[in-house]
């Protein structure tokens, strides 16, 4: 359908996550010299932010945001910024591929004209290659100790940069073999 409206258009499949993390210690095994305890220091706290990514499986190009919740008015302010950010137009047509929670199906979202969600069926967040992401983005955080939550913030954003500059570890976590191409984007339309 999307083919047929917009026949000179280009087609990209997106898909689009969030993740809460927090002050909450991610804690991981690590290696010490033998005979000694491995110390990794922390302290629970209960604050969170919310990882909003945008992740091009193909090409491996993503788009993050730190947002202090979900819900359906910073959905909107992040697919307002995504549609910006890429330049969604007539002649790029956006798919984007997203679970089915509230926020996502939400009748009070407005989409940029270019910009048309596919839902996943419930419950199935192994097919969503974004999910694919978190550990990356954790594996930042795993084994040290934040006091303030703007630490945790700017190396969370420092990691999300990391990652945006190598399209090619992305590709490799998130390009599932059956994932949409060119021609399957346009059947699905």
């Amino acid at each position: 359908m999307i083919g047929r409206h917009h026949p000179r258009a280009s087609i990209e499949v997106w898909a689009q996550d969030e993740a809460r993390l927090g002050l909450i210690p991610i804690v991981r095994r690590m290696w010490s010299p033998r005979g000694e305890r491995p110390i990794a220091l922390n302290r629970r706290r209960y604050e969170w932010v919310y990882v909003y990514c945008f992740v091009h499986p193909s090409t491996g190009r993503t788009e993050w945001l730190l947002l202090p919740t979900v819900n359906t008015e910073l959905f909107q302010q992040a697919i307002d910024y995504f549609a910006q950010a890429i330049s969604i137009n007539e002649s790029r047509q956006v798919i984007l591929v997203v679970d089915r929670a509230g926020w996502h199906m939400s009748k009070h979202l407005q989409f940029p004209k270019g910009l048309h969600i596919f839902a996943l069926p419930s419950h199935s967040p192994e097919l969503q290659p974004s999910e694919r992401l978190w550990p990356l983005l954790r594996e930042a955080v795993a084994n040290q100790h934040f006091f303030t939550m703007d630490e945790f913030e700017n190396k969370l954003v420092e990691r999300s940069q990391e990652l945006r500059g190598n399209p090619q570890l992305i590709h490799r976590h998130t390009m599932f073999d059956w994932w949409a191409h060119a021609t399957v984007a346009e059947r699905l339309s």
